[in-house]
């Protein structure tokens, strides 16, 4: 079996290329050949209203490799990655961590935003942490997600990482039968400490993506995760962001009590700092996610995941079980306070999210998607999109 894995980008450290490579790792471990391609033609830093041409433009320098691409009996990409091989005859495969069209719908204007969080955002703005509360156009993102949409309906499968990332794609008018919900893994190594030794004074914990730009921020729920912490000045607080927003760094350090940064870390050092908080509660602000490998990864070291209905999240978080869904700020602060003020819930919590975070092991998600892949090649040559 021979795979062709096409990406958007070189690897620049966002959780699609951890998946990716992951996945590539644990296929060629089980005997199947998986071969990366990548586009000559990159905008990976350009400003956001630039990405719109990228995203258009990226595909042409993939057609030099055509043959060779073709060569392979599955090919597989990243949303509209496999874009320029949608009318060949090799079977094709969508794979879709989150939408647009979701990110989109999430993300408010800063006007509409609950009061206390367009406050902070109006502050970050006025304190020069941010130029702008908006982006200046939305239009490349709207042109993304027309893109989506076209690869979407015209790949012979869809893999959804999550059901909410099936309903968007569902809500588009794409046909629920052929897409397959795999669930995201996390590595191996987050589950290299078999012990659960509960930190002594509990934290509140964020770990994930920042960005850079003000419509990345709402969506990462930046102002809902501000005002959390700053309910809780005597708490500590420990937040491991991906973010080349040196203003923003700077800002989160100095401005909010009893907070620890740790920015830009190696990915598999996380584990040992997260450790050194769990049994404590890990905030998950976000608007859209597609899945959430941050969800998992911190439930995985013992963090009790309080979190607002996006990716995975509602299809494991139980409440007074191993986490809780909050759909305000007001009900995640009353959240916090139950498991700060009751340490026997929390740290029974925090073993049960610690257990459901073995559900996202490698092996389950490569024994998902080799099914898959086994299904398309045993079906009839004729059933096989003629695309030509």
């Amino acid at each position: 079996m021979k795979i062709a894995y096409i990406h958007s980008t070189e690897k620049i450290g966002t959780g699609a290329n951890f998946i990716n490579d992951l996945i590539a790792a644990k296929l060629r471990e089980k005997g199947v050949e998986v071969n990366d391609f990548y586009p000559k033609f990159q905008l990976t830093n350009a400003p956001v209203h630039f990405k719109g041409i990228n995203n258009i433009l990226f595909f042409y320098s993939l057609m030099e490799k055509r043959d060779e691409i073709l060569r392979h009996d599955i090919i597989q990409g990243t949303t509209y990655t496999p874009l320029a091989f949608l009318r060949f005859s090799k079977p094709v495969i969508s794979h879709f961590g989150s939408t647009t069209i979701g990110f989109l719908r999430a993300v408010p204007k800063t006007n509409l935003i609950e009061d206390e969080c367009g406050d902070i955002f109006r502050s970050l703005k006025n304190d020069g942490v941010i130029e702008e509360v908006e982006l200046k156009t939305l239009r490349p993102l709207h042109d993304i997600a027309s893109i989506e949409q076209y690869a979407a309906e015209h790949a012979d499968f869809i893999i959804a990482t999550s059901e909410i990332v099936k309903n968007d794609l569902v809500g588009i008018g794409i046909p629920a039968e052929k897409i397959e919900v795999i669930h995201n893994a996390i590595e191996d190594y987050w589950f290299d400490d078999k012990q659960f030794i509960p930190a002594k004074d509990p934290a509140l914990v964020f770990l994930g993506r920042m960005g850079e730009d003000p419509f990345t921020l709402k969506l990462k729920g930046i102002g809902r995760l501000i005002w959390l912490y700053n309910q809780f000045p005597e708490v500590p607080k420990l937040s491991v962001v991906i973010s080349q927003g040196q203003k923003l760094l700077q800002w989160m350090r100095t401005g909010i009590p009893n907070h620890t940064v740790a920015a830009n870390a190696i990915k598999d050092t996380i584990p040992s700092l997260l450790k050194n908080y769990a049994g404590g509660i890990a905030l998950l602000t976000s608007r859209y996610e597609g899945f959430s490998l941050s969800l998992i990864e911190m439930m995985s070291q013992g963090l009790v995941p309080i979190s607002f209905p996006v990716g995975v999240a509602p299809e494991i978080i139980r409440d007074m079980e191993n986490g809780f869904l909050v759909k305000t700020i007001e009900e995640a602060r009353e959240k916090i306070e139950l498991l700060l003020k009751d340490s026997e819930l929390r740290l029974r919590m925090a073993e049960n999210a610690r257990e459901t975070a073995k559900q996202f092991k490698s092996d389950v998600m490569i024994d998902k998607m080799l099914t898959l892949y086994n299904k398309i090649l045993q079906r009839p040559e004729a059933d096989n999109k003629n695309k030509g």
